[in-house]
């Protein structure tokens, strides 16, 4: 029965992990696309005042499954503590780093005569160049890579510490309360940390707070909109492996999970 039960939980270790690594590294790529929020929902522009800037909810495509990652992070959290997510984090991120070595090499390879030929006229009969346009949309900038690791990393260290001292206030009750709060707290970190790196200098103070509240909104917003996913997830969990099982599982997981590093 116990070899059974370690065969389930390593499998649930690996499909989160999947479902958690995946969804990363996918933001990470579409993240060159900023869309319009509101347009999205048929709404007119916030036009927000922040700073004296306009604002409005114009976002990076990566914050579309961004809330994904979330949800998949607090379930690890719960049933692995911060021993499983520090694994998956580092992990994830040296995946990230990884694609980016990749990219930045490609990028840098000749492009074949033919290649730059092909379909490279828009809907509109405009010509483009298809090398550029490779370029243009897979390079991104080394700080806004840095800032984004750091941010993505500094925010998951701060997710599972907040997670876990919640935890330790609510026991197993009030799931709600300790995923949405660690996950409101983490993204205050990981929404200003990138910009503070990627754009200082670039930007003043002032806008980059500006961008920084914007993308913040949006994601307290998510995080209290999809916590009805965290206890589905949550149920399907403790069917699978056993009430009791899962609940000796994330007790035990709250265990190791006493320091923030």
């Amino acid at each position: 029965m116990e070899l059974i039960l370690e065969q389930k939980k390593n499998r649930l270790f690996v499909i989160l992990s999947g479902i958690f690594l995946t969804n990363a590294l996918i933001a990470e790529m579409i993240g060159i696309k900023i869309f319009s929020a509101e347009a999205t929902l048929g709404l007119a522009p916030a036009n927000l005042n922040i700073f004296g800037f306009t604002m409005d909810f114009n976002l990076t495509a990566g914050a579309v499954i961004w809330p994904v990652v979330f949800i998949t992070s607090d379930l690890i959290n719960e049933y692995f503590g911060q021993p499983g997510v520090k694994r998956i984090s580092y992990l994830t991120a040296g995946f990230i780093a990884y694609s980016f070595l990749v990219i930045f090499l490609t990028m840098r390879l000749p492009p074949a005569g033919w290649w730059m030929d092909a379909n490279s006229v828009d809907g509109a009969g405009n010509y483009f160049n298809m090398d550029f346009a490779f370029n243009r949309i897979f390079g991104q900038g080394q700080r806004i890579i840095i800032g984004s690791l750091s941010a993505f990393l500094l925010g998951q260290l701060v997710d599972v510490y907040v997670f876990q001292k919640l935890k330790k206030v609510t026991g197993h009750q009030k799931l709600w309360l300790r995923a949405t709060g660690s996950t409101i707290v983490s993204q205050i970190i990981d929404s200003f940390v990138v910009l503070f790196i990627a754009f200082s200098g670039t930007f003043t103070t002032k806008q980059i707070l500006a961008i920084g509240i914007t993308n913040y909104i949006f994601k307290f917003t998510a995080a209290v909109i999809l916590t009805p996913l965290i206890y589905i997830g949550h149920n399907w969990i403790d069917g699978y492996l056993g009430k009791e099982h899962a609940a000796r599982i994330s007790e035990e997981a709250s265990h190791h999970s006493q320091k923030f590093l």
